[in-house]
């Protein structure tokens, strides 16, 4: 803060007047702040110190590790039955009947045999129920790690030898896993959980290590951008079932435009009876799904139209033979029960490294994005590394029980949401609903076309394919966010989910280094009758300081923009200092030479000595006026300077003091002034080195008139002493 002597009272009205009539009867004071004194603690004592705390409350440690680690024995005991129950009964419920046929349709979509996306949902939801700090999230199948899962497991499956081209379904390979035969179906489910092993170790270390500031980077229109790309290689992906095509399933770089090129190919070979089908699934559900949307808020239930369309799709399609009259595919055998856990393929964990990465980043950005939507809207507290153990418990525990990977699903956590879910309590509802369909129900699906279940994948994806039509006002809003949604959607799709993802973040980086390094640079005017600077190239009627430039620069300074920071000073203020010094310099020996008068030049020939009268020009001897004496710089939006930015600022200070210009830095964080300290900035100062550095902008302005104010009076008196004749004094004085 600014300090005044007695007269701080006044009020500003006062100081203004006083400023406007270069008053000295209101002096400056400068503020010096003093800092905290931190602790020195070397890190033995610390851990000493540590320990000693652990061993004093070992039993209190432990019992906050498992509160820590499973949230749920803090929340259950203070269950609130009257208020919470029917909400969470009548949720799950809902929930679990929408699962149902989404767990059968994504399972297809991951390249895996339908029970397995049962078995995916109905153990998420009891693991996350124990270990999640969300209330309203639902952790399952999600269509982009199913697409990407589907990927993983097809390249393996090509590697092992099995045949992937779509044109039969019968096993015509086998291989030998953990001392059994195992069949394709059997060889998918196995990479599956191996990967998903893997994604669920990456997911927990993470958490451990406390890394959830990765997501940072995974910005909200770079994971938009994403989702829509992969949205458009999963319905890519589906057109065959709609359409009732045997076409391979193409993965890697370019599958997208090389699956449409199949299509077009295979076009005539078009099943009808899959295509009618199609389409009047589509019509059935599109219309009432919208209905849903628009009127959520007076339907207390959604229309279970996905369900709906499942079973009369089953019945018809069993009663009218359409799997042996019209060759339509169809799920098949769906076994009920469930098997024994087994342990993952420890032989694919190399090959399946790398492909875990983005799935474990993707997974853990979408659950923890939407568990902090829903805590700030109802009023709750989540712990984001807690929220990144909780989804590697649901993928590694998981991988046991012939599971593959899985996160948040947006669509069914806003509908769980929406139907009044409470706690993680609905979770466990939705299971139970799910173990019914595990136990009696899933063998009746088996005359279920697969087309049917293209169409269910294909309709979940319009909220991801509407995104298009929100691009415009995202350009108004921020041309950089766009272009970053674009990127990321056009790679995600275009060459692969993985390297998709790759690019987005690399893309994003750089429009976030291209800001800093062209940062918005502008110079400030006053506010009339305030303190208060602002822009004066985009404000109107601000009073330009006379003779006092004031910088502002919005960004750290650092090597990456220090030419655009001093060109871009350089341009606002109007003056090059080093180029004015050079003819400051150049001026000054024209008038050394002009004042020791003609030069003589000795011809040795003639034995003459010849005057040499050089030609000078007023422009040549011209010394640059200089409309400014001091020149602020705003740091205020500086977070940190480097090395290379703290020279920058040492130099421009000490060409701009060449001229004639004082220099003075205001608004520095902590940070900032300890690099300025440290580097030193201020060692070849001398009186108040702090005189250099204001905590604001007016207390600058005050100081640089005030001392040009000084100045003047000392080069008056000095002139006037210069000036002074005795002799005339004495003669003035005897004729008076």
């Amino acid at each position: 803060m600014r300090q005044h002597e007695d007269v701080e009272e006044c009020g500003s009205d006062f100081s203004d007047q006083n400023e406007q009539q270069g008053s000295h009867s209101f002096p400056y004071m400068h503020v010096k702040l003093e800092e905290h004194v931190q602790p020195k603690c070397s890190t033995k004592e610390l851990i000493k110190e540590k320990t000693r705390e652990c061993c004093k409350s070992g039993p209190k440690v432990v019992a906050h590790f498992f509160l820590t680690l499973f949230p749920v024995l803090q929340w259950l005991p203070r269950y609130k039955i009257k208020e919470y129950l029917l909400g969470d009964i009548i949720s799950g419920i809902i929930v679990g009947v929408v699962a149902i046929p989404q767990s059968i349709a994504y399972s297809i979509l991951a390249n895996q045999d339908p029970i397995y996306g049962l078995y995916t949902n109905f153990f998420c939801c009891i693991i996350y129920f124990l270990t999640s700090t969300s209330r309203h999230n639902f952790v399952g199948t999600y269509g982009v790690l199913c697409l990407m899962v589907g990927e993983s497991v097809n390249k393996q499956l090509k590697a092992a030898g099995y045949i992937t081209d779509g044109t039969t379904s019968a096993v015509v390979n086998s291989t030998l896993t953990n001392g059994t035969m195992c069949d394709r179906s059997c060889y998918a489910i196995t990479v599956a959980t191996s990967l998903t092993f893997i994604v669920g170790m990456y997911q927990i270390l993470m958490g451990i290590f406390q890394l959830g500031f990765i997501s940072m980077y995974l910005s909200e229109p770079l994971l938009s951008g994403f989702v829509t790309g992969s949205s458009l290689t999963i319905l890519t992906s589906q057109m065959k079932y709609l359409l009732g095509l045997k076409i391979p399933r193409r993965d890697g770089e370019g599958a997208l435009i090389l699956t449409w090129i199949d299509i077009f190919s295979y076009i005539k070979t078009t099943n009808l009876c899959d295509l009618v089908t199609s389409i009047i699934a589509i019509i059935a559900i599109i219309p009432v799904k919208e209905i849903n949307d628009r009127f959520k808020s007076k339907m207390k239930v959604p229309f279970p139209i996905e369900l709906i369309v499942i079973i009369v799709a089953t019945v018809v399609s069993h009663y009218f033979n359409f799997n042996t009259k019209y060759h339509s595919s169809v799920c098949g055998s769906i076994p009920t029960g469930f098997k024994t856990p087994k342990a993952p393929d420890w032989s694919l964990i190399s090959s399946l490294a790398a492909d875990a990465v983005p799935i474990a980043i993707i997974g853990f950005a979408m659950t923890v994005s939407l568990a902090e939507i829903f805590a700030k809207k109802h009023g709750y507290t989540i712990s984001t590394n807690q929220e990144m153990i909780a989804i590697g418990m649901c993928n590694l525990i998981p991988s046991f029980f012939f599971c593959f990977s899985n996160c948040a699903a947006l669509a069914k956590s806003l509908l769980r949401e929406s139907t009044g879910a409470n706690t993680q309590l609905n979770g466990i509802i939705s299971s139970a609903v799910l173990l019914l369909v595990l136990l009696a129900i899933a063998p009746l699906f088996y005359s279920l076309q697969n087309c049917v279940l293209g169409v269910i994948t294909i309709c979940s994806l319009r909220g991801a394919l509407r995104k298009f039509a929100d691009t415009p006002k995202m350009w108004r809003i921020s041309k950089m966010d766009t272009m970053v949604w674009w990127v990321s959607m056009l790679a995600s799709s275009l060459i692969s989910t993985e390297i998709g993802l790759l690019v987005a973040v690399c893309f994003s980086m750089l429009c976030v280094i291209f800001r800093t390094q062209r940062p918005r640079a502008t110079l400030l005017a006053k506010v009339s009758g305030t303190e208060i600077y602002e822009d004066q190239f985009t404000y109107k009627e601000l009073n330009s300081i006379p003779y006092v430039k004031i910088f502002r620069f919005d960004a750290s300074l650092y090597y990456a923009n220090k030419d655009y920071f001093k060109n871009s000073l350089y341009g606002k203020t109007g003056i090059n200092p080093s180029l004015v010094a050079a003819l400051q310099r150049k001026a000054k020996k024209k008038e050394e030479a002009a004042s020791r008068g003609p030069t003589h030049r000795f011809i040795a020939r003639f034995n003459l000595i010849k005057t040499v009268q050089e030609p000078q020009t007023a422009s040549e001897i011209s010394v640059p006026q200089l409309d400014i004496h001091s020149l602020i710089i705003d740091c205020g939006a500086m977070q940190f300077i480097d090395s290379v930015g703290l020279s920058v600022l040492k130099e421009v200070r000490k060409d701009y003091e060449e001229i004639g210009v004082e220099v003075f830095l205001v608004n520095c964080n902590p940070s900032v002034r300890h690099s300025l300290h440290d580097g030193g900035y201020f060692s070849n100062r001398s009186g108040d080195v702090e005189l250099l550095a204001f905590h604001s902008v007016h207390d600058a302005v005050r100081f640089a008139e005030r001392k040009f104010r000084e100045k003047q009076r000392e080069i008056q008196l000095r002139d006037n002493a210069f000036s002074f004749d005795p002799a005339q004094a004495i003669s003035d004085d005897l004729n008076n």
